[in-house]
């Protein structure tokens, strides 16, 4: 299909932006339908294209029964928003959403977070037509991504805002001819069966809890390294732990092993080696640098 494929976009914040930079060179965008707080960045973003501000479910409505779209199909990333069948039925292809895993787990708002969590080996992107029940639509295609060992949550969403781009610039034009037709999420996921949900985070799940085992909280560690992040306090000071490992040591949950190269705490079992972390008002530094500075009072 040579042909720029035309498109309604709905999605807000940095993940949708960088979706739609990348989604606009193979598709003609006729509109794009965002929250007011991330209005402005997408108007200096596509400064030629027609960007709408909706607040809730209510307006989306009535901008959607107002203007005469003239695309067969929505793409939804990242929007925020309670979206009615009526804007749904809209489209005559419906309104397709890439999430990011392998639906049906990790329905909800946060799958990223929650994917690097729970120690899986693999996530995913899925593409499925939005229904008004949560996550639950019918797919059109899903792709995997092994996780590495190491992934922090900033990483694996490039990796994934890039994944979903080469799926939805494969599949959609399959769909549109009729090609590929949507499947039961149940039966056709590549992924668990057995739907699982995310959730917001709120400030308090950063909050670094030493009875937890050491594999947990370094999970915690890379998953909230874009927000909450992960805060505890050492040497009186309030810090962000940015980066550890798992370390054999063992003791009474946040105990401090500390010398002039290592800075170790004890957790419910094993312990985390703290490589890097940021004290408040301060920039980021290695374990070693915080130690010279601080390690007396430890």
């Amino acid at each position: 299909m040579s042909k720029r494929l035309r498109t309604v976009f709905f999605g807000s914040g940095p993940v949708a932006l960088s979706s739609l930079q990348l989604l606009s060179d193979r598709f003609e965008v006729e509109a794009i339908v965002t929250k007011p707080t991330t209005e402005a960045e997408m108007v200096k973003a596509f400064p030629d294209t027609h960007v709408f501000a909706v607040q809730n479910r209510h307006e989306l409505e009535t901008l959607v029964s107002r203007q005469n779209f003239s695309s067969s199909f929505g793409v939804l990333i990242d929007f925020g928003i309670i979206v009615s069948q009526a804007v749904i039925d809209h489209f005559p292809l419906g309104i397709i959403n890439s999430h990011f895993s392998r639906l049906p787990e990790w329905r909800g708002a946060d799958p990223i977070t929650f994917s690097i969590l729970s120690g899986q080996p693999q996530t995913g992107v899925s593409l499925m037509l939005l229904v008004q029940a949560m996550d639950e639509g019918p797919l059109l295609a899903q792709a995997p991504y092994n996780l590495p060992a190491s992934i922090t949550a900033p990483q694996l969403t490039t990796d994934l805002i890039e994944l979903s781009d080469a799926l939805l610039k494969e599949v959609v034009p399959l769909y549109v001819q009729g090609i590929i037709t949507p499947q039961n999420q149940l039966a056709a996921t590549i992924g668990p069966k057995e739907p699982t949900y995310s959730r917001k985070l709120t400030k308090e799940d950063g909050l670094l809890d030493w009875a937890k085992p050491a594999d947990v909280l370094e999970r915690e560690v890379r998953a909230y390294a874009e927000w909450p992040h992960s805060y505890t306090k050492l040497a009186g000071h309030d810090v962000i732990v940015t980066k550890a490992q798992l370390s054999e040591q063992s003791g009474a949950p946040g105990t401090i092993i500390a010398d002039r190269k290592q800075l170790i705490v004890c957790c419910g079992s094993k312990s985390l080696e703290i490589l890097s972390l940021k004290p408040a008002g301060k920039p980021e530094m290695t374990a070693q640098a915080f130690l010279a500075g601080y390690g007396k009072r430890l």
